[in-house]
């Protein structure tokens, strides 16, 4: 029987006793849930992880606003802008973060890992790692696998749906499962994976899920990016040896406490927050105006 993802320490304790690398144990679950053979299994990565690579390609390069015109080509924006605050490296993260959570905003296809609302991190991530450290594909699935393996834990210890934990739960996850896969490729010790991880629970706790006028698209396309930057500090933190002090389980555990506590105003119904904001407000007015005009009208005496 596969191992179940119930906590980080049982991944690591499984992994020992069956002689496992932490994404064979993925790999092996993958297969026994869902009955696919390896060789399935990799192609979907690899299916996957192309989506990826074409939603930062079409986010920074094509043209992306929202029909609400919330989204208006913030990732070209960035990556045209004759100013560089740290380096060409992180510009590129930025960009690339934000372009592929604007294709999504645009309604164009991405994957959502783990939710559509955080589809612009991993993305982000792993394609400006890949290639500042020219990393083979083949360890970029692998660390999907792992990343897979960070959401189904915290999936059972908290949530991944807004709706449920709030931002923290989306965006939170994500860059974890981002970190995760920092580490791995950067060649860590499973110690550092979850330290990793650790890390950036901490560093994402506690934040919000206040969409403005109730669309995936502010304050969401930004928080991809800056998640996809924790993602990175953190791997960075973790890879130097520094320990997240509370273990990778209680930090999940702790995002799922800080989740169940937290106001429903706070969980995707666009009542709290930003979306509560004056502007806000005046936003999703107006936007609600521009959806009720463009509706067919229907024909008198229909």
């Amino acid at each position: 029987m596969c191992f179940l993802f119930d906590s980080f320490e049982g991944w690591k304790t499984y992994g020992q006793t069956h002689d496992m690398k932490l994404h064979e144990v993925v790999l092996d679950y993958e297969m026994d849930q869902k009955g696919a053979s390896e060789s399935d299994i990799w192609s979907g990565l690899e299916k996957a992880y192309q989506v990826m690579k074409d939603a930062v390609k079409t986010g920074t390069t094509e043209d992306m606003k929202s029909r609400s015109g919330m989204i208006d080509n913030g990732a070209k924006k960035v990556a045209q802008s004759d100013i560089t605050v740290l380096s060409p490296e992180f510009k590129q993260l930025i960009y690339s973060a934000l372009g592929a959570k604007e294709v999504n905003s645009c309604m164009g296809r991405v994957v959502a890992a783990p939710t559509a609302g955080a589809s612009g991190i991993l993305p982000g991530v792993l394609t400006t790692l890949q290639s500042i450290h020219q990393i083979e594909d083949q360890k970029i699935y692998e660390a999907l696998l792992i990343g897979a393996g960070v959401a189904l834990i915290l999936e059972q210890k908290a949530s991944l749906a807004g709706a449920v934990g709030g931002c923290q739960a989306e965006t939170g996850s994500a860059a974890a499962m981002a970190s995760a896969g920092i580490v791995h490729c950067l060649g860590g010790s499973v110690d550092q994976i979850f330290n990793a991880v650790g890390i950036t629970l901490q560093c994402m706790l506690g934040l919000v899920c206040d969409p403005v006028a109730g669309l995936v698209e502010v304050p969401c396309v930004v928080r991809n990016a800056s998640a996809a930057a924790i993602a990175n500090s953190s791997a960075q933190i973790a890879l130097s040896h520094v320990t997240s002090v509370i273990p990778v389980d209680e930090c999940a555990e702790a995002m799922g406490e800080v989740g169940q506590s937290m106001e429903s105003r706070y969980k995707e119904t666009a009542q709290g927050g930003l979306a509560a904001t004056k502007t806000g407000q005046a936003l999703a007015k107006k936007i609600l105006i521009q959806d009720i005009e463009i509706l067919p009208q229907t024909p008198e005496g229909a």
